[in-house]
């Protein structure tokens, strides 16, 4: 990173243009995603049985950005499953029709959902009930149906910014190979869900 004052380049003796600030802290913030990204690969290329995996790379997710919570869910034909979560409690619910939650919205918006305050968005089921925002980010599979979601949890009301829908956009992106490696035995490959 160079700053004003820097000295004349070796290549045109031209001095150095200082780095942006908003450049320099997106480039900061780059370099936080790059390595939270690889070990989320490497989780997924590790030797994990499925069950273990999800619940490594929820946990990486979480340990990535000092999130409350993370989970991931299988999306069915019909339903939506938790199959991992970071902490010893399950959310309230952990199976619930595809078209309800925060979760459905986002699997039928085929997009991210962030609700900063999701006191104020009727679409919300409790998972705990310290939950004041929440980030739902849908993974899809080649063909472009959503298979699974990141769900992102927060303590705090208004969390969410551009880093973290950047870095569980990115997240996502990486997980389509946790779906795409699923049993075919049923959508979702969970056997029954």
């Amino acid at each position: 990173m160079v700053r004003a004052g820097a000295e004349k380049s070796k290549a045109g003796g031209k001095r150095l243009q200082p780095c942006p600030d908003i450049l320099c802290g997106w480039l900061r913030k780059l370099r936080t995603m790059v390595d939270p990204l690889s070990q989320l690969q490497a989780i997924l290329s590790s030797s994990l049985a499925r069950p273990a995996k999800a619940q490594a790379l929820a946990e990486a997710i979480r340990e990535a950005r000092g999130y409350h919570w993370v989970g991931l869910y299988d999306v069915g034909p019909d339903e939506i499953v938790a199959i991992a979560w970071t902490g010893p409690t399950p959310p309230a619910f952990p199976r619930f029709p595809l078209a309800r939650g925060l979760n459905g919205a986002a699997v039928a918006a085929r997009a991210p959902v962030v609700v900063q305050d999701v006191s104020q968005d009727p679409r919300w089921l409790t998972t705990f009930g310290t939950t004041r925002a929440e980030a739902i980010f849908p993974v899809s599979n080649a063909a472009g149906a959503v298979v699974g979601t990141i769900d992102v949890e927060s303590e705090q009301v208004g969390v969410f910014g551009p880093a973290d829908e950047a870095f569980l956009a990115a997240a996502a992106d990486v997980l389509r190979g946790f779906w795409a490696a699923a049993t075919p035995s049923t959508p979702s490959g969970t056997p029954g869900g």
